[in-house]
């Protein structure tokens, strides 16, 4: 009869050396670790790619960001007009309100420039002058050798700064061939996105097919409703800051209120940012005083933004906590610089809402007859109704 096995002692099991005996725990932790390796290595091969495709990927993400902007307008207009002059209009329409905005803004900035000159270097003397006295009383020939160091420093490094323009020019032409080919892909998203998604399922495995596609709904569901959700927190903040620095007599506040627009797509982050350039304009041209108000304009529209505007738009389709928020920003900003913290967040977020779709139990399939197999006598029961949302069709 074999011995009953000590108290303790760890189980043995086919593969295990003789006198050696692993544990339950090391097991699951060896089998989580060379899995992690696998998905590790795959993550890193695919930013790597993307990395090298920089210019496509970009302009797939913006194309993805208006499809989800434009669509719901696009199926709007194709209740009155043919599916493809519907989409054609909604994004000529965009373009060009885009367009003027820009055009205007172009405007305001060169009717103001001569003003803003004599504004600038008067506010220089003043912010020199308030640097001399109480609280911080810096020495006239401090500011001088300062004035000196910045001089010398652009005299030089003019080679650098002439060649950092032309690679800026270089990268304006890659902006606009993104732009287009965005603009491109946008086209056909928006007017047959669905065809895509179906014949992109078809090319699966029939087992693959369910997964595949409750993860890609709830993964368009949550950035849809990001894309849409940020928008308008950026067009509040945009809004309030316009008003403010409007009423402030702060010049250029119409750049510094697209600035704002612009920056609020970067959470936690865009904000400060862009309201602290306000905040030098406003200590510039109208003294400390209006530059403080524009300075407590950070934290009030911080406040307004984390406790009202993303609890009440974001958060029916981005659960996420605001420290992983600030991680996936800081994250996303080290690996890929601006364009990574712009979208850090939405990836994320639509990650987490994949994962949440797919370890949720699919709902099961209701009988052809209505009746319970165990019970052929039973009575069909009646099937609840769905409390949320419908699932929207696919990019």
């Amino acid at each position: 009869m074999a011995r009953a096995r000590t108290a303790g002692t760890p189980e043995r099991r086919p593969g295990d050396r003789e006198g050696v005996a692993v544990s339950q725990g090391l097991r699951v932790a060896a089998a989580y670790a060379w899995r992690l390796l696998v998905v590790g290595v795959v993550v890193y091969v695919i930013f790597a790619l993307l990395g090298r495709l920089q210019l496509v990927a970009v302009a797939l993400f913006l194309a993805l960001v208006v499809t989800a902007v434009l669509r719901p307008l696009a199926d709007l207009l194709a209740r009155r007009m043919p599916r493809t002059v519907a989409v054609i209009v909604s994004i000529m329409g965009s373009l060009l309100l885009v367009l003027g905005v820009m055009a205007l803004v172009g405007r305001v900035v060169a009717g103001e420039s001569g003003r803003l000159g004599h504004e600038f270097a008067g506010g220089l003397g003043r912010i020199e002058r308030w640097l001399e006295g109480s609280p911080f009383h810096l020495s006239h020939a401090v500011m001088s050798n300062l004035q000196g160091k910045v001089a010398t420093f652009v005299s030089e490094h003019r080679s650098v700064l002439i060649s950092s323009a032309l690679s800026g020019a270089g990268r304006a032409v890659e902006f606009v061939t993104g732009l287009v080919l965005a603009l491109f892909c946008s086209l056909f998203f928006i007017r047959s996105g669905g065809k895509f998604w179906r014949w992109f399922k078809g090319l699966l495995p029939q087992g693959a097919r369910d997964p595949w596609d409750r993860a890609g709904r709830a993964a368009w569901r949550t950035f849809a409703g990001y894309t849409r959700g940020i928008i308008i927190v950026a067009a509040t903040n945009a809004v309030l800051v316009g008003i403010a620095l409007y009423v402030l007599g702060v010049p250029l506040a119409l750049p510094l209120t697209l600035l704002e627009f612009f920056a609020a797509f970067i959470p936690l982050v865009g904000s400060p940012v862009a309201l602290g350039v306000a905040t030098v304009v406003a200590l510039a041209t109208r003294g400390p005083v209006v530059a403080i108000i524009v300075l407590a304009l950070i934290v009030v529209i911080g406040q307004l933004e984390g406790h009202v505007l993303h609890p009440l738009v974001l958060s029916w389709a981005v659960r996420l906590h605001p420290v992983v928020v600030a991680l996936s920003v800081i994250a996303g900003s080290i690996l890929a610089g601006v364009i990574g913290a712009v979208v850090a967040v939405p990836m994320v977020s639509v990650a987490w809402s994949v994962i949440c779709e797919l370890r949720a139990r699919p709902e099961p399939e209701p009988e052809p007859s209505g009746r319970s197999p165990s019970h052929p006598s039973a009575p069909p029961e009646p099937r609840a109704q769905p409390t949320g949302p419908s699932r929207a069709e696919g990019p």
